[in-house]
């Protein structure tokens, strides 16, 4: 066919050199910005889960840079403890040096005063200056606030962690079932006519007493109690004039052992039931918080659960019943997932370090050491004191260890689940967006041929209507 109105040949020609045109272009728009998928007509499908790639990718990262930076605030709060904990232990040096007052004089006694003031004093200065980035760490600014809590039934209270969820304050609720009690003997007595050698042992220690022949129950009472800081046993008058035997604290860890010796005189005891016994043990509180079963420890409690974490001292009246407060605010919220929900999220309380908080109701506080307190060096009450500084060093070892096992624990191994994470989303979202070079450099080569093959052949197109011209006898 001869037809020159129509160019069929050239319009072919044409349209496949445009599709080249186009395939040339996408090639070198892939090969130019690295990307398989720039705009949504390349994939629309693509596009889409790319994007939510891409999101989930850029949150996982933000993930791993609030675990980064929540393991440097443990770090710094773990290196000031560091140096608290040092402190105590210079303390408790002085306590014991100062308690061999027979090689003492008054005035060494008093320059070790000045050391521990001394040292309470910068306890309370790391307490107070311990910061990041402007935020207070030890000052108990990052403990949990609660409210409701009745003193006269909880003694010390300490809440580590709690997840408030959707919730504005957490209930707690303390259901006592079975109360803890200490290690208790009774001797009924009296000493017979034979003198008698008992061997008395606590948690502290043994020691031996003896007594003539029919020695009072005020005389063993008194001779108990003498040593009491010894042996951790007391001794009360029982009903009948017979004798009570006491560990000084609850627990099931705490036991009493009052037994003769070898041939001496007769002393016989017997348990709570009357039954006849030289050594008993203590009882641990029974309860439940919140539904769940905490672990007890003398009067102790403790829950650890994934909403809530709280150790707790009951009062040594308290026996059985219920009480309830409430954890209103606070605590320290670490967001170490990609996803904001408390699941994703951990609470930790940091309790304040300061003279007046290490130690606790019962025995005493660190703030009491110092001079023109009444457990100073200077008015010689060493065991008090030594006793309140065992139990700060005991607090901020926990707390030392509690951090170290979070970091350890918690903010290490999602650092490294999330880098992993962030490694194959990222692997997902390179295979569905970015260019393959060694394809695209093939298809280049392809595209450019087709390119200058259809340019050629579109100008053979547009040449063959010149053929009619032989017709006309041109």
């Amino acid at each position: 066919m001869a037809r020159i109105n129509t160019n069929v040949s050239a319009l072919i020609a044409q349209r496949n050199l445009n599709t080249s045109y186009s395939k040339l272009n996408s090639t070198l728009e892939r090969l130019s910005t690295g990307l398989r998928v720039s705009r949504g007509k390349d994939d629309p499908a693509g596009l889409i889960v790319s994007e939510r790639l891409r999101s989930e990718i850029s949150a996982v990262n933000q993930a791993i840079k609030n675990t980064q930076r929540a393991g440097t605030i443990i770090s710094t709060t773990e290196g000031a403890l560091n140096e608290v904990a040092a402190l105590l232990v210079s303390i408790q040096d002085k306590l014991v040096e100062s308690a061999n007052r027979g090689a003492l004089s008054d005035d060494e006694i008093k320059a070790n005063q000045l050391q521990v003031d001394s040292a309470i004093a910068s306890i309370t200065r790391i307490a107070n200056s311990t910061t990041f980035a402007g935020r207070a760490l030890l000052n108990g600014s990052l403990d949990y606030i609660t409210s409701g809590v009745s003193v006269n039934q909880i003694t010390a209270l300490r809440v580590t962690g709690a997840q408030f969820g959707t919730r504005d304050y957490i209930p707690v609720d303390v259901n006592v079932t079975t109360s803890a009690q200490p290690a208790e003997l009774f001797f009924t007595g009296p000493v017979g006519s034979q003198a008698v050698t008992v061997e008395v042992q606590g948690n502290r220690g043994a020691t031996t007493l003896s007594f003539v022949p029919n020695a009072s129950a005020s005389t063993i009472i008194t001779a108990v109690n003498a040593i009491r800081d010894a042996t951790g046993v007391f001794a009360t008058s029982a009903a009948g004039g017979g004798v009570r035997f006491y560990s000084d604290t609850m627990g099931s860890k705490q036991f009493v052992s009052v037994r003769p010796l070898p041939g001496s005189g007769a002393f016989a005891t017997q348990d709570g039931a009357g039954n006849p016994d030289d050594r008993v043990n203590g009882r641990d509180a029974v309860a439940t918080i919140n539904g769940a079963q905490s672990i007890g420890e003398g009067n102790r409690l403790s829950l650890r659960t994934a909403t809530l974490n709280v150790e707790l001292d009951l009062a040594a009246t308290f026996g059985q019943g219920q009480t309830r407060f409430a954890i209103t605010e606070g605590g320290s919220l670490f967001q170490l997932g990609s996803q904001v929900n408390s699941n994703l999220q951990v609470g930790v309380g940091v309790q304040s370090v300061a003279a007046s908080q290490l130690g606790n109701a019962e025995i005493g506080f660190l703030s009491q050491i110092v001079t023109g307190e009444q457990f100073s060096l200077i008015n010689g009450r060493f065991q008090e004191a030594s006793d309140v500084v065992t139990e700060a060093i005991r607090q901020v070892s926990v707390l030392r260890g509690r951090l170290g096992a979070f970091e350890k624990n918690t903010l290490d191994t999602n650092a490294a689940q999330l880098g992993i994470t962030a490694e194959n989303l990222s692997s997902a979202e390179s295979v569905i967006r970015d260019a393959d070079f060694a394809q695209e450099t093939s298809q280049l080569t392809r595209n450019q041929v087709l390119v200058s093959a259809g340019t050629s052949v579109l100008g053979l197109a547009n040449q063959t209507p010149q053929n009619v011209l032989r017709l006309l006898g041109g």
